[in-house]
């Protein structure tokens, strides 16, 4: 039988209220041991709870019946007043009476278990829990509420169709079925490899709402980075002296602009030195300038053509800074903004410009078919078996059947329809317990 389970699902410490949630099959006596009789489901109800003869709390209490709950199960909710001793003594209480401590994500666990919600809306609850923008509470709701397995199930239908057509003629060769049904599949598994590469291609989407946009100040010595870095984030977050070479790391910041979430790195310039601290600072400063998704070329008045050029992208922005002591040479067919971290000047475009590019790379019409890594590599996955099954079609129709299966279990490993067991500890061992 399965264990009744007891967690604090509000922020530990003091409090106007505190709320501590209850699953499992041994609810409504353990309801009835603290005193909490005569409840009717889904309806509040205020009651004196005791333990041992003494009076732990006024409680507002509610009940579920199963399967009418998150959970799946009876479960319940003790809304305490929020006083540390008040909760403390009501979970002696709980394990007196044989209800045992949640580990993290039991209770959205057992609902998957249940068949309340599928394994990514349960990825979705965690991603709401921790959404700190409104575009990651925005794609959580929007996953929470079964887009992303939508997007899943349909692609899995068109493989069960290719797998149907496939299988058809290996299992019913002596029936009366059209002959080279399986070529039939072909099509069908033509659009789906198109499908599940665009997903692949534009999938990071997903996981830069969720994870964050990352912008990256790239330039020469003294071109101003930090001084702009520290103008973005309102704050003297990098050290700022006239001495060339003063950052030697890599400094992040997390920001929110236009609604999305951005980490904003702050780089050592991009220069050969003997300096040996320095020299690792500008490999990590490359390194990062590599990886980002937005590189700033920041350049002041007088700069050399640097190794700086060698880093920008089509797309990245070149910042003119030190405006207030002249104008910068822009090359490389690059957009440009100047500014001034000193004065102030050009910073109010600068952030409207970002905020527009974060609006057009990370917004769009078609909900992100990827919002974690893990759901990437299964696509790809997917991917590379739907392209093996169409290579195979036409040659081996059994070698097709057999990659189209591989690439339906990779799908389904996403939203948990088949072998999610070794994922489950994975996932769920992220959530706070409580949830």
């Amino acid at each position: 039988m399965t264990d009744t389970i007891f967690a604090l699902a509000t922020p530990p410490g003091r409090g106007a209220i505190a709320v501590i949630r209850l699953s499992g099959p041994a609810v409504e006596p353990t309801l009835a041991a603290l005193g909490a009789t005569r409840l009717k489901p889904r309806l509040a109800a205020v009651r004196d709870l005791t333990h041992d003869g003494a009076v732990i709390d006024q409680a507002l209490v509610l009940r579920f019946t199963a399967p009418n709950s998150y959970t799946g199960e009876d479960a319940a909710e003790l809304h305490l007043h929020g006083g540390r001793a008040v909760v403390e003594a009501t979970s002696r209480a709980l394990i007196a009476l044989g209800v045992r401590p949640a580990e993290p994500g039991e209770f959205t666990r057992r609902a998957f278990q249940n068949g309340r919600m599928d394994l990514a809306q349960a990825e979705a609850v965690a991603d709401l829990i921790d959404a700190e923008t409104t575009a990651q509470a925005r794609q959580a709701l929007g996953q929470l509420d079964g887009r992303l397995s939508e997007t899943y199930a349909g692609f899995r239908r068109d493989l069960l169709h290719a797998l149907a057509l496939v299988e058809a003629e290996i299992d019913f060769p002596d029936e009366e079925v059209p002959d080279n049904l399986a070529r039939t599949a072909g099509p069908v598994l033509d659009q789906l490899a198109e499908e599940l590469a665009q997903a692949v291609e534009t999938g990071r989407r997903g996981e830069r709402v969720r994870d964050g946009y990352r912008i990256v100040l790239i330039g020469e010595t003294n071109a101003g980075k930090s001084s702009l870095f520290n103008a973005l984030v309102s704050r003297e977050a990098a050290i700022v002296t006239p001495i060339a070479g003063t950052t030697r790391d890599v400094l992040d910041a997390a920001l929110t602009i236009g609604g999305y979430a951005v980490t904003l790195s702050d780089t050592a310039g991009l220069r050969d030195s003997d300096d040996p601290v320095e020299a690792e600072g500008v490999r990590r400063a490359r390194l990062r300038a590599e990886q980002a998704d937005l590189r700033l070329w920041v350049r002041a008045p007088g700069d050399p053509d640097g190794v700086a050029a060698d880093y920008a992208r089509p797309g990245d922005l070149v910042v003119c800074n030190k405006a207030d002591l002249g104008a910068v040479a822009v090359e490389g067919g690059l957009e440009s903004l100047s500014v001034s971290s000193r004065t102030g000047e050009g910073l109010a475009p600068l952030h409207d410009w970002i905020a527009a590019r974060l609006a057009r790379d990370l917004s769009g019409a078609d909900f992100p078919a990827v919002t974690r890594e893990r759901h990437r590599l299964r696509l790809t996955e997917a991917l590379r078996a739907v392209q093996a099954a169409r290579s195979a079609l036409d040659l081996a129709p059994e070698m097709a059947g057999e990659d189209l299966r591989r690439a339906a279990d990779a799908l389904s490993r996403v939203t948990g329809a088949i072998g999610v067991e070794d994922v489950l500890g994975q996932v769920f061992s992220t959530f706070c317990i409580g949830k």
